[in-house]
């Protein structure tokens, strides 16, 4: 085997780790498995969970479950092609068409994952002659989606519609994307929908929103954030491009994104990913349907979760108080309690941790620096008893990490 030069970049990458390490930026990944309700095993630890994405705890509902066994017996555990040659399924279609209906949008088209809906379906519309303008907060997904477009990028303070309408209105691109998440994933706040499409049709733009956080939770029935101001239905606009992700509330796996009857077949025909990369499987989209219609019929689940954020939000008042530490303003499951110190938020998430409760820190790059915090994500799995645990847990976290960090007394 050649050895490696002296000065080949790949003997930096030992320094670069060692300098993450130094600055508490290092993540480990867990073993975890599931238990029980919103319970979880961590590296062999049973533990209480505050941190899933799996809002009103489809994932392991008995009925999902049991269309995926059904599923798996009717279309196999893979699709075997990309959707154009031989991996859409019958159940796909379907799962398609009930999207549409669910969201109240003329059209959807089914990707294997919302990542790679995002970082796909954006360099299908815009292109390198074109302007994308996007909120500072946006998710990596859409970040990454943007960037490979090689479209002009101009990125607008976080939800500042002054901003965005001062670049709107300097820009002479003719072809406008307006990117914005409907609910933001690291600090839980909503995208004013209404002012961002008022802007788009004052310019000319097309506006994407990506509600992966929304979906199945805002709006009657949970149809998601459109929904919830009024936009979709009859108030459907042929401007907004709609995109949610199945592995959040819906449990499952996979994105999606909605639109009108042009714009969608546009991204089928354009888009990379749905072309080139193997379908999603039949399996998931027929749990994904059993699956819609326990979210349509969910406002008991969401009651109670709404219920669970409010008593959170009251029972950490003391503990803002007595920090300085910042629960920022959120009606969603997603309430961000910013620390700011990427030590002092590992150091509480250990804390935690040895108390039976799992919350990962959230440390830049994720969020911008100097806002490292706890992302606690409520479910509909969560009990008051389980709340009361998470708020006695960080009380008494705080006290041990103030006498961690109290100095020693000084020696006589």
């Amino acid at each position: 085997m050649t050895p490696l030069a002296t000065s080949s970049w790949l003997q930096a990458l030992p320094k670069g780790l060692q300098q993450l390490s130094e600055q508490h930026l290092l993540r480990t990944r867990r073993q975890v498995a599931p238990a029980q309700g919103a319970h979880i095993t961590v590296d062999g630890q049973r533990m209480l969970q505050f941190c899933s994405n799996d809002y009103l705890g489809l994932s392991q509902h008995p009925a999902l479950v049991e269309a995926a066994r059904q599923g798996a017996l009717e279309c196999g555990v893979g699709a075997g092609g990309s959707p154009m040659v031989n991996g859409h399924t019958a159940a796909n279609a379907e799962l398609e068409e009930a999207l549409a209906r669910y969201v109240q949008l003329p059209r959807a088209l089914y990707f294997y994952a919302g990542f790679a809906t995002n970082a796909s379906v954006i360099a299908a519309l815009v292109g390198a002659e074109d302007a994308i303008f996007s909120d500072a907060l946006n998710h990596a997904s859409l970040i990454d989606g943007c960037r490979l477009s090689r479209a002009r990028i101009h990125r607008y303070a976080h939800a500042d519609l002054r901003e965005l309408e001062r670049l709107l209105a300097s820009n002479p691109q003719q072809r406008k994307l307006v990117v914005s998440d409907a609910v933001f994933s690291m600090d839980g706040d909503v995208a004013d929908m209404t002012g961002l499409l008022a802007l788009c049709e004052q310019y000319d733009a097309l506006l994407m929103l990506d509600d992966a956080h929304g979906f199945g939770m805002r709006g009657p029935q949970g149809r998601g954030s459109l929904a919830a101001v009024g936009l979709s239905g009859a108030n459907a606009s042929a401007r907004i491009l709609y995109m949610g992700t199945l592995s959040k509330a819906a449990g499952v796996a996979g994105g999606f994104v909605a639109g009108s009857e042009s714009l969608i077949e546009w991204l089928l025909q354009r888009t990379r990913s749905y072309t080139f990369a193997t379908a999603a499987p039949g399996m998931l989209a027929r749990a994904l349907l059993v699956g819609l219609s326990v979210l349509e019929q969910g406002d008991g689940l969401r009651a109670h979760l709404q219920a669970q954020i409010v008593r959170l939000r009251q029972g950490l008042e003391p503990l803002l108080a007595a920090t300085g530490w910042q629960l920022l303003p959120s009606d969603t499951p997603i309430q961000a309690l910013v620390i700011g110190d990427n030590a002092q938020a590992l150091q509480l998430m250990e804390v935690l941790r040895q108390r039976g409760i799992w919350v990962p820190a959230i440390r830049p790059p994720t969020v911008p620096e100097g806002t490292a915090r706890l992302r606690i994500a409520l479910s509909a799995n969560h009990t008051d008893a389980d709340v009361a645990q998470l708020i006695a847990a960080l009380h008494a976290g705080v006290l041990a990490m103030q006498q961690d960090l109290r100095p020693e007394p000084a020696k006589p």
